[in-house]
């Protein structure tokens, strides 16, 4: 890669990203809970409802959601990006739900790139939209032009802004200057028209940042816990190719780090207490794991890998197979607890167990008034 076409080295990264995912799942995968094992809920044996009266509707950002699910961002900018974003971008219309964009950068740089990345409105003319940019460009010459840019592309709804400072670490061509981001948020807040989006990929959010967060005035915040996908092991992977054997053997020894999505999602919303709306994400496979997530306060549940490679790897069928499978998992858990709808949700009764109860009574994190421990 040269400093002329930067574009090229991330095309490069961005094949090897989604190849990596799809091709060695298992070695991607983190070898530690999301913690929603230990969150667990009172079966009702006489809910007091019936099946077809429940209703996942929801808002966020005040656009409506047929369901609570958010395709979280991973990928675009690339050959195999525009493919795997139009079968996104047509399960997010026909199904009533949200989507975010992979890093724009590339197009950014590149208009030859910025297919992949228009085919989403292009293909999903009602569904909300997230644009997406790393915040550490902001670092690196980014401005209020750059985010307005990534927008205006997608006619987006919002824009995402992700923090990965452990991923940039381990990545071949990272980038580590991360000082002084906090107070760029609180500009890019003030002069960009739509709401920001905080994300993390993969190693979660605490309490204190989300303190920090609110304070520089975001709109809603995706946790990324722990517990999925490692972008540790993905970059250290990808150093192994590479022969870089110092962030290969760190990639691997990280591929475990971060905060647990469960306690992830459960600290924010202690930090936050309904300033932001909340985005729980990090490993959740199952619509029995989206009901917990919810059921403590979070607005929606965000997926990624599995349906990225659904969509990359199979046919619209199989990827809408899946998601009626997570979404009748998450209806029945609202069914054999008596929730007719989202909101009824956040009042059934709850335990924490395990590690996660140790780990809040231990930093001394607020729980949600339901909560039993």
């Amino acid at each position: 890669m040269t400093d002329r076409f930067p574009h090229k080295g991330i095309s490069n990264r961005k094949e090897a990203h989604i190849d990596i995912c799809c091709q060695q799942t298992e070695k991607i995968l983190m070898k530690r809970s999301n913690g929603f094992e230990d969150i667990e809920f009172v079966h009702n044996a006489f809910p007091e409802i019936n099946f077809a009266e429940i209703s996942l509707k929801t808002t966020f950002l005040g656009h409506t959601f047929n369901y609570p699910v958010f395709i979280s961002s991973i990928t675009g900018g690339m050959e195999k990006g525009l493919k795997i974003n139009k079968l996104l971008a047509q399960v997010a219309e026909d199904f009533g739900i949200g989507l975010g964009a992979g890093s724009q950068r590339i197009a950014l740089e590149d208009e030859s790139k910025q297919e992949s990345f228009t085919i989403l409105r292009a293909t999903a003319p009602h569904a909300f939209i997230a644009a997406n940019l790393g915040i550490v460009q902001f670092n690196k010459g980014y401005g209020i032009k750059e985010a307005k840019r990534a927008i205006e592309m997608l006619e987006a709804d919002a824009l995402i802004l992700h923090t990965n400072p452990l991923q940039e670490a381990i990545q071949p061509e990272g980038d580590f200057e991360f000082k002084g981001l906090l107070q760029k948020i609180k500009g890019l807040t003030k002069a960009v028209d739509k709401p920001i989006i905080i994300k993390e990929v993969g190693a979660g959010i605490s309490f204190e940042v989300a303190k920090k967060l609110i304070a520089s005035n975001v709109a809603a915040i995706e946790v990324a816990g722990a517990g999925g996908t490692s972008w540790a092991a993905i970059e250290g992977l990808r150093a192994a190719q590479r022969h870089e054997l110092l962030k290969q053997e760190t990639g691997a020894h990280f591929r475990n780090w971060g905060i647990p999505t469960a306690i992830s999602t459960i600290e924010v919303l202690s930090a936050t207490q309904g300033q932001c709306e909340i985005i729980s994400s990090g490993g959740i496979r199952t619509g029995i794991e989206a009901a917990k997530a919810l059921a403590l306060g979070a607005k929606l549940v965000g997926v990624a890998l599995p349906v990225a490679c659904l969509a990359a790897t199979k046919t619209e069928k199989e990827l809408k197979a899946w998601l009626n499978q997570f979404i009748y998992e998450l209806k029945v858990t609202m069914f054999i607890l008596g929730a007719k709808n989202l909101e009824a949700l956040k009042t059934a009764p709850i335990l924490i167990t395990g590690k996660t109860k140790d780990w809040l009574l231990t930093r001394g994190i607020d729980l949600p008034k339901q909560v039993q421990i």
